[in-house]
């Protein structure tokens, strides 16, 4: 097959050797589109490892045609298509992956836009619900607003009765995010948002792919019993936590990632979109924000623009062009 190799300097798309299997519970997919995010950047960079025994190969998130079922495999068959969670191998012809990380395509969403699903869908909804544990009416604050897991993010929130404020990196992105239904925002260029938050109301839940930078003022502006989140390191891994505050407010800072969970856990998160959030992509409530789309064999090019921050919603790449 065909694939995306990286030799550390350079994504070329070269012949590789096709993934094994299928084996027990899993299936092979002919891949449609693959999802870019961030966390590619990471372990193209050499930050963030696959798990023991996943792919190299980059890639989270697919959409592709089922072609074939291996042993114990009950809910999916030849030609179904669907979307996929991926501990890695999605820049490529074809992977291989359990069922439990394998979903249909909702109801009126082609392949172009369902690869645009798992990885935001899956990070939001386990995240904000899950981890997060939100209750009724209380209020989130988004950081990266703009981003895949952050349209996402607003997204559930206006529909599940939860106001959400955002913070994005120009007014441009800020107005998308009103748009999907953030009740206000912040330009992070114009300094800390804490005061704007503050004013707002303060936040319950806060979801952030920041870290370090953000940990000061994610404390200040988080209310008693508020939960945050933390989801990425883009603003560094280590910084002081004030115990204190943490102690008299009942913070609670909360590690999140989603890759290296088994196939059952994976399976639970998407089990719980297809309840909640399917039904809400068919009826048109929720959508999948696709920011752009480049041809597999120019992933530099997509990988620059997500490096860049120049997305509002997800880059995906185009591997057989299938819709």
């Amino acid at each position: 097959m065909q694939a995306i190799e990286n030799d550390g300097e350079r994504l070329r798309w070269t012949t590789q050797a096709a993934p094994d299997g299928p084996g027990d519970r899993q299936v092979r997919l002919r891949v449609a589109w693959a999802g870019v995010n961030r966390a590619d950047l990471m372990q193209r960079a050499g930050h963030y490892p696959p798990p023991p025994g996943a792919s190299g190969i980059l890639g989270l998130e697919v959409s592709g045609i089922v072609t074939e079922a291996g042993p114990g495999v009950e809910g999916l068959g030849v030609g179904d298509r669907v979307c996929a969670l991926l501990e890695g191998g999605g820049y490529a012809e074809e992977v291989v992956v359990d069922e439990r990380q394998v979903l249909p395509l909702p109801e009126g969403i082609g392949l172009r836009e369902a690869a645009a699903l798992p990885e935001v869908f899956a990070t939001a909804w386990l995240n904000l619900f899950m981890e997060g544990g939100l209750a009724a009416g209380e209020r989130v604050l988004l950081h990266a607003g703009a981003s895949g897991v952050g349209t996402a993010a607003i997204q559930l929130c206006r529909a599940f009765g939860h106001p959400c404020f955002v913070t994005a990196g120009s007014q441009a992105k800020l107005e998308a995010c009103r748009s999907l239904g953030a009740e206000a925002g912040w330009n992070r260029h114009d300094g800390s948002f804490v005061e704007a938050v503050k004013t707002w109301g303060g936040a319950d839940v806060i979801l952030d792919p920041v870290g370090a930078s953000y940990l000061a003022d994610n404390q200040r502006v988080l209310n008693a019993d508020g939960r945050l989140l933390l989801i990425g390191l883009m603003g560094g891994r280590k910084a002081e936590l004030d115990l204190g505050r943490m102690l008299m407010k009942r913070q609670r800072l909360i590690g999140s990632t989603l890759r290296a969970r088994p196939p059952e856990a994976k399976g639970a998160i998407l089990a719980a979109l297809r309840e909640h959030v399917w039904p809400r992509l068919a009826s048109g409530q929720l959508r999948p924000l696709v920011d752009r789309s480049w041809p597999v064999d120019q992933a530099e090019a997509a990988q620059a623009h997500v490096q860049d921050d120049a997305n509002i919603g997800k880059v995906l790449l185009s591997v057989s062009g299938e819709t």
